[in-house]
């Protein structure tokens, strides 16, 4: 269904990274850091860290936020996004998503406001963040900050501005699957200088400026604490690899986008299935999901014709930890029964993809 394209250059790149034999964070993942802000033609300085779930909860941690304070967030996302404001002692808000784009509603995000609400972090479902101009002005009528999970989204547009142009707090992801990968890892976008100093400093265990010690492959031996860190900064093994794989973006970009392309095309003729309403002409698919009837029935079909297809996602509040009798969030229980992924990915070749195609319309055409 998803999967990573690696090529002779970023294994040769590895290479030449492990016999350098620096291999924590240096000034490899500085590189990389320059190299996004150029791609990006971004003012917002870059933070590389090892995980977009590491990005999240840095993000949150730089807000000082305490424990109780509310976070809204949309229920149908990856329990990471969750974990990440739960691990803060925050409390995650579950929300619903617009039917059409699958993005947060903005409606019912702020009918959940409440004295404790901090942070607004809106996912961007799918590649896309449609509806994002409603986002920032809802958190500028209640003076929230905003975290964007943009984990699916690194090289989209929104408008005509690239994700991670403009924005609060801008959170990436670049592991296995994503559009582009660096094996594990991710990264934070943020014009705030106070934010930025302290994500750069609890990265790094919050070790004050170990950052630009780092950067010239030193480490700071004296050195002082002010707030709690993690361990949470990618290493030059990783770097090397998003250093390459952004070299190839341009040709992941239009691979991704045939995908879709094709899909749309080729299904829109089966009454059985709705796609999303997303402009495939601005964002990278990291997925491509489509909502069906007799989800279930179709995907035991298609895993037991050899496709791969998943469900992107459970939605947070129907699981033990965040589960509360209080919070009823129909239109998203709904969709999360009619939603399925099926295979995007820039190997994916064209027969592939048409065999899948010709099985769905199969099974639709023989009920």
């Amino acid at each position: 269904m998803s999967k990573c394209s690696i090529s002779s250059t970023e294994i040769y790149a590895v290479t030449k990274t492990l016999e350098s034999e620096f291999l924590g964070m240096g000034a490899m993942v500085l590189r990389f850091e320059e190299c996004i802000k150029k791609y990006l033609k971004t003012d917002m300085s870059v933070v590389c860290v090892n995980s977009g779930t590491s990005a999240l909860q840095l993000a949150l941690s730089s807000l000082n936020l305490k424990q109780g304070d509310e976070v809204i967030v949309p229920s149908l996302t990856y329990v990471a996004t969750f974990q990440a404001i739960s691990s803060m002692g925050a409390i995650p808000v579950a929300c619903e998503v617009d039917p059409d784009t699958l993005f947060i509603d903005v409606e019912d995000a702020e009918s959940k406001i409440t004295s404790k609400t901090k942070v607004i972090m809106p996912v961007h479902y799918a590649s896309s963040s449609k509806g994002m101009s409603d986002v920032y002005m809802l958190a500028e009528k209640y003076q929230l900050r905003v975290v964007e999970d943009a984990a699916q989204a690194f090289g989209c547009y929104r408008d005509k501005y690239k994700i991670g142009v403009l924005g609060d707090i801008v959170c990436f992801s670049f592991d296995g699957i994503k559009n582009i990968t660096t094996g594990e890892g991710g990264a934070i976008l943020t014009s705030d200088r106070q934010i930025l100093d302290r994500i750069q400093d609890g990265r790094l265990l919050g070790v004050v400026k170990d950052t630009d010690r780092r950067a010239r492959n030193e480490r700071s031996w004296d050195f002082d604490v002010k707030y709690q860190g993690f361990r949470f900064h990618m290493s030059n093994i990783n770097a090397a690899i998003g250093i390459e794989q952004l070299k190839r973006i341009g040709l992941f970009r239009k691979k991704r986008q045939l995908i879709a392309k094709r899909y749309v095309k080729r299904l829109s003729h089966v009454n059985e299935i709705a796609f999303l309403n997303l402009n495939y002409e601005q964002i990278i698919p990291h997925i491509f999901v489509i909502k069906v009837k007799k989800r279930d029935e179709l995907r035991k079909n298609l895993l037991g014709l050899g496709v791969e297809c998943g469900i992107h996602y459970k939605p947070n509040h129907l699981l033990q930890m965040y589960s509360n009798p209080n919070i009823k969030l129909p239109i998203t229980e709904s969709i999360y029964d009619e939603v399925i992924s099926i295979p995007c990915h820039v190997d994916l070749s064209t027969l592939e993809q048409e065999y899948v195609i010709d099985k769905i319309i199969e099974f639709y055409g023989n009920l």
